[in-house]
């Protein structure tokens, strides 16, 4: 061997070796950075959430936007297709055809978007105004008949009986008679709350106006988005690395949008059941009963009975016998749901059991309230086959089977053949 080939043989041990230690170092360096941001994220996490929160509260018009866009996009999808082809029918160009296609599909899904929100007005705003002014018009005369009621049924001569009566009479001359002395000469009090609630009703308007501009520039460059997109994670990740990203992505999109669309589906079918349902059994305040009902019906799990309880409290003081009717038909309803319709329209699209469903509306929902509550579940269940894949290839790396059924029994796992060793009496 020339001294040239060992002076390039010792040169590339000493590249490797020198790599070798930069890799080492920069390991080190990277776990104690983690570690120090950890620690200081965790002591500093009040300070942190004001900062993230102040950040959200900007970013507002974008999330709403993005939010709608995600929301209209199959709608656009949908309109797009039919008209393009329509156009390419007609012998113009293709470009043409896909920006006048484009342009028509995005103001279809605005169109459909106002439509929506004009019926849910048309519809919520009047009866909903008439049922709460109704209610406060008829309260004196409710609580009466609660009261005689309660005497009706063989109550009346009870110490504790007496006691509810009497104490819902008071409260109720109490409050008319706080709404006539006291509201009234408060309402100059009154005044600064009620200019920031209208700057921030104003806030409102214009973030979703801002956010309808989101919606048009998002939908308008989407593939342009997505292309952006994977070409970053490529550029960032290794091949194999940027493939299981972009599948883990796609998987979460259809976990999300299935169970997104599908709950506000069975939503709406259990608010119109609801309604359908309280015209037959003659409920006081039908509309705003089968308007809770369906709005809270969109949280899993716990949704039914959220809505359940102001619902039927509601319903019980105007009329005794029918909130216990009220109390029945939603339990057959929530079952209904439970068993029948919901999956019948979610499907398996988040692939969680009912325990994990649960726990994922109890952490989020403790964590980050309503919202939580609503989006726990897709969350999980994205952060569930995030886990499932990555236990999946790692028990096959090691040659192991992949089907749990086989680990209940399991004794042990042989250390040099891999073989799976049973309890034999079992």
């Amino acid at each position: 061997m020339s001294e040239q080939e060992k002076t390039t043989q010792v040169e590339k041990k000493k590249g490797h070796s020198w790599n070798h230690y930069f890799k080492i170092g920069l390991t080190v360096f990277l776990t104690v950075a983690a570690s120090i941001t950890f620690f200081f994220v965790l002591f500093r996490w009040d300070a942190i959430s004001s900062v993230i929160k102040t950040i959200i509260k900007s970013a507002e018009p974008i999330i709403i936007g993005l939010a709608l866009a995600y929301l209209l996009m199959p709608v656009k999808d949908f309109i797009e297709k039919p008209v393009l082809k329509f156009l390419l029918s007609k012998k113009i160009k293709e470009e043409k055809a896909k920006i006048w296609a484009r342009a028509i599909s995005i103001t279809g899904a605005l169109i459909f978007l106002f439509i929506i929100i004009a019926i849910l007005i048309a519809m919520m705003v009047p009866a909903l105004v008439t049922s709460v002014v109704g209610l406060f018009d008829t309260m004196p005369g409710y609580i009466e008949s609660f009261v005689v009621w309660i005497q009706e049924i063989g109550l009346g001569d009870s110490t504790f009986a007496a006691f509810v009566g009497n104490a819902m009479t008071t409260i109720t001359a109490e409050v008319e008679n706080w709404a006539k002395t006291e509201l009234l000469p408060l309402a100059q009090q009154y005044i600064a709350q009620i200019t920031s609630g209208v700057f921030s009703v104003v806030k409102t308007v214009l973030n979703f106006i801002i956010g309808i501009i989101v919606v048009v520039y998002v939908m308008s460059i989407q593939e342009v988005l997505v292309g952006q997109t994977k070409k970053i994670i490529y550029a960032l990740f290794p091949a194999k690395t940027g493939n299981i990203i972009i599948d883990t992505v796609r998987k979460s999109n259809k976990i999300f949008g299935g169970f997104v669309i599908g709950k506000i589906i069975d939503s709406a079918i259990i608010g119109v059941i609801a309604y359908i349902g309280c015209l037959l059994m003659k409920t006081p305040s039908a509309f705003l009963v089968a308007f809770i009902v369906g709005v809270t019906n969109v949280i899993p799990f716990f949704g039914p009975f959220i809505g359940a309880i102001p619902s039927i409290l509601l319903v019980l003081i105007q009329s005794p016998i029918h909130g216990l009717y009220l109390a029945i038909f939603i339990l057959i309803l929530q079952q209904v749901d439970g068993n029948i319709i919901g999956p019948k329209i979610l499907g398996d699209t988040t692939g969680l059991s009912s325990f994990w469903v649960l726990t994922s509306i109890l952490i989020a929902g403790g964590l980050f309230g309503f919202f939580g509550m609503l989006l726990g579940v897709p969350v999980f269940a994205v952060i569930y086959y995030i886990l499932q894949q990555v236990i999946t290839h790692r028990m096959e790396k090691k040659n192991l089977s992949t089907n749990t059924q086989e680990y209940v029994e399991l004794i042990s796992i042989d250390e040099k053949t891999q073989e799976m060793k049973y309890n034999k009496e079992t």
